[in-house]
């Protein structure tokens, strides 16, 4: 029972005091320099180790999805064929052995084939993934802009203006005015500097006191999801 539940607790415990401790000592008091260097390369080195751990749990259940024929098993063949094949040129273009090494190079020596691989497949695909994502955004953009209440019709009418204001046809549409040129930018730019930046800086404080009270509930061993045990 120790080893299972209090020896990760008590670890968890003082790796997260650890920057709390040293962020608030300054590097003049002896040690603190040296802990908190440590405590960072052991970071980086069980991330490494997570990484690993977190690709043997992809192949492992795209495995079983492929066995079972479950709906979309395709898409798992395509993702593990795509995971084996960049890392095996990611790590030959590391050893700059392999093969592929002279047909793939360019000239001046520069185009490994991991780089040949990441610009003309996966570059083309991630573009067409997000071109694919802007119609879902429109569909998603024209739900949240309907009118059916004081704050969605504030919504709209700043949406509308500042889409207006990022275009030549906003500031010809008020190019009648005194400097018409340049009143819906600056209109535009207010909507963004003042009201758009007040609500994001709600947002973060409040994702940042989230964050705080989970890390809070991790070090003092309330929060045990970690462990594999949950909460009755």
């Amino acid at each position: 029972m120790f080893w299972k539940l209090r020896l990760p607790l008590m670890l968890t415990f003082i790796v997260g005091l650890v920057p709390i401790v040293t962020f608030f000592l300054t590097e003049r008091v002896w040690g603190v320099a040296f802990v908190r260097d440590r405590v960072e390369q052991y970071m980086v080195i069980i991330t490494g180790f997570a990484l690993l751990l977190g690709v043997v749990n992809v192949v492992q259940g795209n495995i079983r999805k492929i066995e079972r024929r479950k709906p979309g098993w395709p898409f798992a063949v395509s993702l593990l064929l795509g995971l084996f094949v960049m890392g095996a040129f990611g790590i030959l273009s590391a050893a700059r052995v392999g093969p592929f090494q002279s047909i793939l190079t360019a000239p001046d020596g520069s185009d490994t084939p991991f780089y040949w691989m990441t610009r003309h497949l996966f570059n083309p695909l991630q573009a067409a993934m997000f071109s694919l994502l802007a119609f879902y955004v429109a569909s998603a953009a024209f739900r949240a802009f309907r009118v059916r209440n004081v704050e969605a019709t504030i919504l709209l009418t700043a949406a509308f203006i500042v889409m207006l204001g990022r275009t030549p046809l906003g500031e010809y549409v008020f190019s009648w005015l005194p400097n018409g040129e340049t009143f819906l930018p600056w209109v535009t730019e207010w909507i963004m500097a003042v009201p758009n930046a007040a609500a994001q800086r709600g947002i973060i404080i409040g994702a940042a006191l989230g964050a705080a009270a989970l890390s809070l509930r991790v070090i003092l061993g309330i929060e045990r999801s970690y462990l594999g045990i949950r909460e009755k």
